[in-house]
């Protein structure tokens, strides 16, 4: 054997004996699991915020809710609507139309088409829509808006009018009639309303 052979040896048993056998690190334990308390009280904490998102989302649409109601189902349910949010649909009853000047407002009752059920009507503006009149001959269709009063009326924050069709138009040029608009006068003004 050669010289370099026996250092290796020699070198070999010398490291034996100044290090002694260590054993091997071990593997770190797996993870630990959360608790099953803990799971439980993040979802009740979810549940609890999803109800009351809803109960915030249903108590304020209640308030701003619209009920869109006819002249006849205001009237027989007067007491149930009181205060809420309508939308009433029905006939401008013929010379109830007014305009008061301090403060400026206008007056009026709607009624059925069979004209069995009216309600008085206020809204605090100076101007109506250009459709909004009475014309002779033709009955004026009202969309209203607003709140139905303690004392019955409606207190209206908005009007409706509808122009008839161009066939309702034509139909009654026909028989020699004329437009609505053409016919169409100033409301009567009432200053001590």
């Amino acid at each position: 054997m050669s010289n370099v052979d026996d250092e290796l040896a020699k070198a070999l048993r010398d490291s034996e004996q100044a290090a002694p056998a260590v054993p091997a690190p071990e593997a770190p334990p797996p993870a630990a699991r959360p608790k099953p308390n803990r799971n439980l009280g993040l979802l009740v904490a979810l549940l609890v915020m999803a109800g009351g998102i809803l109960s915030l989302v249903f108590t304020s649409f209640k308030d701003s809710a619209v009920y869109a109601k006819n002249v006849d189902q205001v009237v027989a349910e007067r007491d149930k609507l009181q205060g809420r949010n309508l939308r009433v649909q029905g006939i401008l009853k013929r010379g109830t139309l007014v305009r008061r000047d301090d403060p400026c407002e206008f007056r009026f009752t709607m009624q059925t088409k069979e004209k069995n059920a009216e309600i008085p009507v206020r809204l605090p503006r100076c101007t109506v829509p250009d459709n909004f009149r009475e014309v002779p001959g033709m009955d004026t269709e009202v969309t209203t808006e607003g709140a139905l009063a303690e004392s019955g009326h409606l207190e209206a924050t908005q009007v409706i009018a509808k122009c008839p069709t161009k066939y309702e138009m034509e139909q009654r040029a026909q028989s020699g009639e004329a437009a609505p608009h053409a016919a169409v006068g100033e409301p009567a003004t009432t200053p001590g309303l």
